[in-house]
């Protein structure tokens, strides 16, 4: 009963995080595409927008804190998780006529992408806090570990799904076609969240809510404050310090080709919108992969988490200097091993470094934590997007190398960054970071308030 208890468990929370791949897949992968390669917007605009909602991952730490202490209805995550999640959704509703703005260069399309996209941010902060402290509050540490990979498994198969869907419903870009893939995009975040968290959650009692106010600090300072929080806490444990950055470089090392991928395989080869969808397929499917083979050898290895994460890093790193080589070559039957290589890689890495977060939080305080190390992410992945656009058009449009070199030395740069985070991995203890008390805790936030 107990193993079925863990699949059903394990199924749930996976299918919860379905829609938010959905979002961004359908982000990432083909509103760039659409509009860099199709309608000609200008690259570092559109990856300075997509990254835009990652710099708003602040809000990680002020909706952790905040859920910690405020239930609603009795629940701490699962109503910040649906709403959050719907209101997300709408988005995209809009988003096929703003990038006919983009590819326009109308400064009115641009201020609408970025108010809507920062909507956006803040409400994925909601979403992506409240859900990692779920899986950390409903989960064991023995259990976490298989529970990381299975969830993980499905955020990255919902975007091979969401690939293969505008895949079929539109092969090249069409207006009408890019309106109705996205129309889809609140019946799925809907339909899965629903499915996914209902339940889920054990509701607290009133004596329990009472008690949450009473001992947690005080959660009513302006988010804006959680930047400072963020840094008194990473100035009181050098194992916070170090994680926070891992955690930004190795995002940064995984991401940076992410809005540009597409472009990269248009630009240099001519690869039509159903060919450079395939790329999500592939380096997908190398994750999915990685993923199940992590788990398999961890059943039968002691390997540590910070061991795989390594060993994914490392992978990660050769894969995109193998794209970097392929474009240099013009070979294009090199992507697809090069982009397996970097999924091999990623799956690796997110079971061990998905694990680590999890087990670098204190009881009663996941929410805090897993908003900091989400913090870490966001930023991560919008530097990755905004230095990705600033580099095309830096060293691509402007001429100043051809398209092929250009690329390479992205790439080259990518790996660079891997190969920091994971040097600075190796300084990083979960037991010595359990140092860090709940009187650690109430005195960072006592510094912001004196602050």
């Amino acid at each position: 009963m107990g193993f079925l208890r863990f699949w059903f468990k394990t199924i749930r929370l996976s299918i919860a995080r379905i829609g938010a791949g959905w979002m961004f897949a359908l982000l990432t992968f083909n509103f760039n595409r659409v509009s860099i390669a199709d309608l000609g917007a200008l690259a570092v605009v559109v990856t300075s927008l997509i990254g835009l909602h990652h710099f708003i991952s602040f809000f990680q730490v002020y909706w952790g804190r905040f859920a910690d202490r405020y239930a609603l209805f009795g629940y701490r995550r699962t109503p910040y998780i649906f709403l959050s999640g719907m209101g997300a959704s709408l988005i995209f509703l809009l988003l096929p006529s703003i990038a006919v703005g983009l590819g326009e260069r109308s400064l009115a399309a641009t201020f609408e992408a970025l108010l809507l996209i920062g909507f956006f941010g803040v409400a994925m902060a909601m979403n992506g806090s409240a859900s990692n402290a779920l899986m950390a509050e409903v989960t064991t540490e023995k259990e976490r570990g298989g529970v990381v990979a299975v969830v993980w498994a499905a955020i990255i198969l919902s975007g091979i799904i969401t690939a293969v869907v505008a895949g079929q419903m539109m092969p090249n870009y069409d207006p009408e076609a890019m309106q109705r893939l996205y129309n889809l995009t609140p019946a799925v975040v809907f339909i899965t969240t629903f499915l996914g968290i209902i339940g889920m959650e054990r509701r607290i009692t009133p004596e329990e809510q009472a008690t949450l106010l009473a001992t947690q600090p005080d959660m009513s300072a302006s988010p804006l404050s959680t930047f400072r929080i963020a840094r008194n806490l990473m100035s009181s444990n050098p194992h916070v310090r170090a994680f926070f950055f891992f955690v930004l470089l190795a995002v940064m090392g995984i991401f940076l080709q992410d809005a540009i991928l597409e472009p990269f395989g248009a630009e240099v080869f001519g690869m039509n919108q159903k060919e450079t969808a395939a790329f999500q397929q592939s380096w997908g499917g190398g994750a999915l992969l990685g993923i199940f083979l992590m788990g398999i050898i961890s059943s039968y290895t002691s390997l540590s988490k910070k061991t795989i994460a390594t060993l994914g890093g490392l992978m990660v790193a050769i894969g995109l200097l193998a794209v970097a080589g392929a474009g240099l070559t013009h070979q294009a039957a090199l992507i697809t091993p090069a982009l397996l290589v970097i999924g091999l890689g990623v799956g690796f890495f997110d079971v061990g470094a998905l694990s680590m977060m999890m087990d670098m939080t204190i009881e009663g305080q996941a929410g805090l934590y897993m908003g900091l190390w989400g913090m870490a992410q966001g930023l991560g992945t919008g530097f990755a997007n905004i230095l990705s656009g600033a580099l095309h058009t830096g060293l691509i449009e402007t001429g100043l190398l051809s398209e092929a070199m250009g690329y390479a030395v992205i790439f080259g740069f990518e790996a660079v960054a891997m190969l920091l985070a994971i040097g600075l991995l190796r300084s990083i203890s979960i037991q010595e970071f359990k140092g860090l008390t709940r009187s650690d805790i109430s005195a960072a936030l006592a510094m912001d308030t004196a602050g």
